[in-house]
């Protein structure tokens, strides 16, 4: 694989390194940050690959980034900007290392030239024919970044893999890696090159959103519930070279504790609805009589569950169930309109885990998804039909549930939080699960970050109300839900 980076600009910030650029000075913050987070992928890559990086007078690289571009991974090259001869001397200078390529950097707006100090009336600069490098223009190329500008990421993938089948050079400019360009239409493309190079697989597991002006990173849910996870200091740089400003992450308590922690993580309380497992007949002894009746009433009106396996007919059992009503406990229904194809990804998926189904007349009308952790089972939905309410099928589910735990060793079943729905988790308490208080950490990664916590800005607001006041709203809460619909 043939990479070919054109260092244009030095920073993240377009303003800022067209300023840099026009008053010729440079600034040690975040100076050449996307190209040195494009290196480290690359050093990291399991793959074969040769990286061209074409710096400018206004970018060349500083002792952070030669150091990393030592492997053999790397080649230096120069960006022609105004003066060849001149810019190949500085160049082999600051490199400390013979230059074989060089592009030629062009300026097609009035404005571009005027900063780059260029004549007016020259997009590019002429190269002299006595000029010693070798050009790399010859070469056939695919401008990645514009591909990822015009194209969904898998879209954007599968071009440049059959581009680099074929020997073609990728042509990316590292000021794009985040960026999407409206003028110039490129960027941004780190996910599409991060599943290119085979980079970064520890970011699979992230989702990130966007809270006021900082953006908080967290593992998916439930995964975060489900391993041990403590970040490392290699992990934290990554997400610094990232445009990720706090991550969050929760201490699984109940089975594990983390030994120290930096004085810059900041707590705070959160919660979940655990149960834990010794026995199946210990569990039936602690639930109240109404709850061990609701589970006779299901198994005399004909209610029966087993454990099933993935197929086309429990996944068909579940889109029925999706699309049966668009409001459940009293709000919005998330999967309801959801295809059956994308029910039928969702059952196959090879994540581990279990489905209990419930049936009436050998018909599924209600079903339990269990994913297994590490010393924990996790509820990750569970629903009925809601004509075959009376019969108690979700009390059903749960104990059969409880059953398969207990037989499995499974230590503890996770039900969710408690405090976001009343009637929810008075079933939930009925059931035996209790609230289960942890500690959940926010790094500060940036200094937004830093700001923000500060300002409390990663404190959740339904956290924050106390419960008489947030049970309150909830109807509230329900109401704006259901209008949506």
């Amino acid at each position: 694989m043939k990479l070919r980076l054109d260092v244009d600009y030095a920073y993240p910030s377009r303003i800022k390194s067209f300023v840099y650029t026009a008053l010729s000075r440079k600034s040690r913050k975040d100076y050449l940050k996307n190209a040195k987070t494009i290196a480290r992928m690359i050093d990291e890559s399991p793959q074969k690959i040769q990286a061209y990086w074409f710096f400018t007078p206004h970018t060349w690289p500083d002792d952070e980034m030669l150091n990393l571009l030592n492997s053999d991974k790397h080649q230096i090259a120069l960006h022609v900007t105004n003066n060849p001869y001149k810019e190949l001397q500085e160049l082999e200078k600051v490199a400390g290392r013979d230059i074989e390529f060089y592009t030629i950097h062009g300026t097609k707006r009035l404005l571009a030239r005027i900063i780059w100090k260029r004549k007016l009336w020259e997009s590019i600069t002429p190269i002299p024919a006595s000029f010693p490098l070798k050009s790399f223009h010859e070469f056939p190329t695919l401008a990645f970044d514009q591909i990822c500008y015009h194209n969904s990421g898998s879209v954007a993938i599968t071009i440049a893999e059959a581009s680099i089948e074929k020997g073609d050079v990728l042509e990316i400019h590292p000021e794009w890696l985040f960026q999407r360009g409206t003028i110039n239409h490129r960027g941004p493309f780190y996910e599409p090159l991060r599943q290119v190079l085979q980079v970064d697989r520890e970011l699979d597991q992230l989702v990130i959103r966007k809270k006021a002006f900082v953006r908080i990173a967290k593992l998916l849910e439930p995964k975060e519930y489900m391993h041990d996870f403590v970040p490392t200091k290699e992990f934290i740089q990554k997400l610094g070279d990232r445009p990720i400003d706090i991550f969050t992450f929760i201490e699984r308590k109940w089975c594990n504790t983390i030994a120290s922690t930096s004085h810059s993580w900041i707590k705070t309380t959160d919660n979940i609805a655990l149960l834990k497992v010794t026995s199946y007949e210990d569990w039936w002894k602690n639930i109240g009589k109404k709850t061990r009746n609701m589970n006779r009433k299901a198994e005399k009106t004909g209610i029966t569950t087993q454990v099933v396996m993935p197929s086309e007919e429990l996944a068909e059992g579940i889109w029925k169930i999706y699309n049966e009503t668009p409001i459940r406990q009293e709000r919005a229904f998330p999967h309801y309109g959801e295809s059956l194809p994308s029910v039928k990804n969702d059952v196959f998926s090879p994540r581990k885990g279990a489905f209990i189904g419930a049936f009436f007349e050998n018909r599924l009308v209600g079903f339990i998804q269990l994913l297994y952790g590490d010393n924990i089972a996790i509820i990750s939905q569970i629903l009925s039909l809601q004509e075959f309410w009376d019969k108690a099928v979700n009390n059903a589910l749960l104990a059969r549930a409880v059953e398969f735990c207990s037989k499995n060793q499974m230590p503890w079943i996770m039900y969710g939080r408690m405090g976001n729905h009343p009637s929810l988790d008075k079933f939930k308490q009925s059931n035996d699960f209790k609230k289960f208080s942890l500690t959940r950490y926010f790094i500060p990664i940036t200094r937004k970050g830093q700001v923000a916590v500060k300002l409390g800005l990663h404190n959740e607001a339904k956290d924050i109300l106390p419960q008489s006041i947030k049970y309150s709203l909830i109807p509230v809460y329900n109401w704006i839900s259901r209008r949506r619909v």
